[in-house]
């Protein structure tokens, strides 16, 4: 059987469970979330494999990078990342890597961006599968009010993680929030 390799971490805004699948990330989720059994089973079954805590290089890496964007010091990630999911899923997530770091998508456009603007409910139900929170930015996408909305994490990191890519030049977008 497959390894995915797995190790928690502690952020300043809560617990992570990070995994690796070879030389790729395949796991940076909420580790008290919701729905920790589906999307864990989803990556088990997708991968053909078992979780083994371990601390990878990949993962090490990860930590680093994560430290490096709670810190301020990071806006881009660079780790290859192994997406497990549907086709409209990835589809949805990729979009999702479109978002830029101090900005917001409404679900609304990223419906139409996918190619079906009354696919707003799949949309968000493939953003809440997202498997990899923070690398995949499913927490910059809002409400067509503005308003913030369901998040792994919860809606208060939701909106710790936008004030932490707001901060400085973009400190004006945050007051849609407010």
């Amino acid at each position: 059987m497959n390894k995915i390799s797995i190790h928690y971490h502690d952020t300043p805004f809560g617990e992570l469970i990070l995994g690796s699948f070879g030389e790729h990330l395949c796991l940076c989720d909420w580790r008290y979330r919701k729905m920790r059994t589906s999307i864990d089973r989803r990556i088990l079954d997708g991968l053909d494999a078992g979780f083994q805590e371990d601390q990878t290089g990949t993962i090490r890496r990860a930590i680093h990078q994560l430290n490096e964007y709670f810190s301020g010091k990071r806006t881009v990630f660079d780790l290859p990342l192994l997406q497990v999911g549907t086709s409209f899923q990835k589809r949805v997530w990729e979009e999702l890597l479109r978002i830029p770091f101090g900005q917001t998508e409404t679900y609304l456009r990223l419906a139409g961006k996918t190619g079906n603007e009354k696919s707003i409910r799949a949309v968000a139900a493939a953003n809440g599968a997202n498997a990899l929170s923070i690398f995949i930015p499913c927490h910059r996408v809002v409400g067509s009010s503005g308003a913030l909305t369901g998040y792994a994490g919860g809606v208060a990191v939701k909106r710790k993680l936008l004030q932490l890519e707001t901060a400085g030049d973009h400190a004006g977008q945050m007051q849609l929030f407010s």
